[in-house]
């Protein structure tokens, strides 16, 4: 029996509305969702169906127009980073006048860890993706692979309990993604992550036990026992 208290995030009839009036375009309708500790989960839809919002609003770094997100075993919306909460997006996002280690340190720098200690757990994040001869190179020199994964491993030295990503895939080939999703398998099955990946590819989606789906801002899930007692 699954409760509510133990969910990783929980979203309560949440709907994102952007603009007003005439021109308000509602990109998630009253959606209903939960995710706990050890759930990998797909999100399909195709492009504007209201995925990458859903992501952003479950990640805090958005809020509903309309109802409510929690995060109930992690905390307040202020506790999400830098750790519990990572977050992996299209474009690796790295930057680039760092090497990949120092990319991979500067999150535990700004949590206020040493920085030896900061570099040790970089390193093992590096080494648990097998990254450990790119660690000084600049993302200029990686493939759209390479630097994914590198984000990946970002997240990974945090120790997250809630990984979401969205459209990790969607710039690289089926063979490169394939492997990135590989990368983000491990990292959430080593630290007992939550792991929620939107995509538009149904062959990445079936590689998940639990898939949902958006369409025109509306989001279907498999029915949940969610007890609050």
């Amino acid at each position: 029996m699954t409760h509510i208290e133990d969910a990783l995030v929980h979203g309560s009839d949440v709907a994102r509305t952007f603009g007003e009036g005439a021109a308000a375009v509602v990109a998630v309708h009253d959606a209903h969702c939960v995710v706990f500790p050890g759930d990998h989960i797909a999100v399909m839809g195709t492009s504007g169906s209201g995925k990458s919002t859903l992501l952003h609003l479950l990640a805090g770094l958005d809020e509903p127009t309309v109802g409510a997100v929690t995060w109930p075993v992690i905390g307040t919306r202020s506790q999400l980073r830098p750790g519990p909460v990572g977050v992996v997006f299209q474009s690796p996002s790295l930057m680039p006048a760092l090497t990949v280690l120092e990319n991979v340190t500067l999150p535990l720098l700004l949590a206020g860890m040493e920085r030896d200690d900061a570099q040790r757990q970089a390193r093992q994040a590096l080494g648990t993706l097998d990254l450990e001869e790119l660690a000084e190179k600049l993302p200029e020199e990686l493939s759209g692979g390479q630097a994914q994964r590198v984000a990946i491993a970002r997240i990974l030295a945090s120790c997250p309990r809630l990984i979401l990503a969205d459209e990790p895939t969607g710039q690289l080939d089926h063979a490169t993604g394939s492997h990135v999703i590989d990368a983000l398998v491990a990292v959430a099955t080593t630290t007992k992550a939550g792991l929620v990946v939107n995509t538009h590819d149904p062959a990445m989606a079936e590689r998940f036990p639990t898939r949902w789906t958006m369409a025109d801002g509306r989001l279907t899930t498999p029915e949940v026992c969610t007890c609050s007692a």
